[in-house]
């Protein structure tokens, strides 16, 4: 019985770090594409239409019946927001992050994200500090933890590590004719445009966890999952394609081929806008805003090994430290989020009047019962000798 219970308490962790693998996988297929020029806002565009095209029949399948009945204007101004928030600001402010400061720089500011939306759960009271709780304590510290080894990871190096070597450097068959168009050096970079884009970054991850919120908000008024991810995934193509129709009107770009772009654009709409905000989705039903956002540092972790293996991307002693760091925090909140559900769960005990108060009057009932039987049988030995 306690196998099953701790098996359904791991399922939200096994969940979360699928969906970081698959985050990952995106991160490894946007480096391949990047060699190719690819225009970043055509392909988030393209994204969010692979999500909706493949996330509308599975609602349409299996929750249509509920979720038609149940779907107000205030769940189409939720799903609305999501997409926004969830999708076209978040994925379109760290992309022009990455134009203005570097790759580096973003996914080390990225990872702020359980930062602030812890800070904005306990603001919304949706999250409980409990500060002097060891749960609490252990909450906060390691998301310092997380947060401290994701900045450790990126900006530290120092000696190279050779863990493993697979030979395999997917990069090589595109060559780098494209990585100076796609990535300025910083050199060429002035003061202004390095603060422009720390701002983009910055608010790349709070619109982000605005989402993580408003997903929850959207979880109580409406609890179905697939049409929630479909509307959210049709709200947000509706807004990429319009944003990127103002910013880009060479047509030539919106042309599909099949090319890794292809495979990028269809893995990130189906595999991450769908399947992965899906369960996203679903682990901010079961733990929370803030439980989710804890497992982004650990995003870095597994891209530096798929880098590693898949794109001949070498480890230093920086990124093994700051991954120790990053799953030491990740470890610490899941503790304190899991001593705050039993908490919850763990029933009171009855007060000490009531407990005297059935003690006493357990024997009364036995004796009125027992008493009522033998006026009982004493009537009927009467009628029996009167007859």
């Amino acid at each position: 019985m306690q196998n099953c219970k701790a098996m359904e308490g791991m399922k939200p962790v096994m969940v979360m770090v699928l969906v970081q693998s698959l985050f990952a996988g995106m991160n490894v297929l946007y480096k391949l594409v990047a060699n190719d020029g690819i225009n970043f806002r055509i392909l988030i565009a393209y994204r969010m239409v692979f999500a909706a095209a493949f996330m509308t029949p599975l609602a349409l399948v299996f929750e249509i019946r509920k979720s038609w009945t149940n779907l107000t204007w205030t769940v189409l101004f939720q799903s609305f927001l999501t997409g926004l928030f969830g999708g076209t600001v978040a994925q379109n402010l760290y992309i022009e992050s990455l134009a203005k400061t570097s790759a580096t720089y973003s996914v080390a500011i990225f990872n702020l994200v359980p930062a602030i939306t812890f800070i904005l759960s306990t603001s919304l009271r949706m999250e409980k500090l409990a500060i002097r709780t060891h749960a609490g304590k252990a909450k906060v510290v390691g998301t310092i933890l997380g947060i401290g080894g994701a900045m450790l990871f990126t900006f530290y190096k120092g000696f190279q590590i050779n863990i493993w070597s697979t030979n395999i450097n997917l990069l090589r068959h595109n060559g780098d004719k494209n990585n100076h168009a796609q990535a300025p050096s910083s050199a060429n970079k002035d003061s202004g445009s390095i603060l422009l884009g720390s701002g983009m970054a910055l608010g790349s991850c709070t619109s982000f966890s605005i989402w993580l919120i408003i997903q929850a908000k959207m979880n109580k008024r409406y609890p179905y999952l697939y049409s929630s991810t479909a509307l959210m995934a049709f709200m947000g193509s509706v807004q990429s394609v319009a944003f990127s129709i103002c910013m880009d009107r060479d047509w030539k770009q919106w042309k599909l081929g099949w090319n890794i772009q292809l495979l990028a654009m269809s893995y990130s709409g189906i595999f991450n806008s769908g399947i992965a905000v899906t369960l996203m989705a679903w682990c901010v039903k079961k733990g929370g805003p803030v439980f989710v956002a804890s497992f982004q540092p650990l995003l870095l972790v597994m891209v530096a090994v798929a880098g590693s293996l898949l794109l001949d991307e070498k480890l230093h002693l920086g990124s093994v430290l700051g991954g120790l760091l990053i799953v030491s925090g990740l470890y610490m909140v899941l503790w304190g989020k899991s001593k705050e559900m039993k908490n919850q769960i763990t029933p009171l005990p009855a007060p000490a009047s009531l407990q005297c108060q059935d003690e006493h009057q357990s024997p009364t009932i036995e004796v009125i019962t027992s008493s009522s039987m033998e006026d009982m049988n004493h009537i009927n030995d009467r009628n029996v000798t009167n007859n």
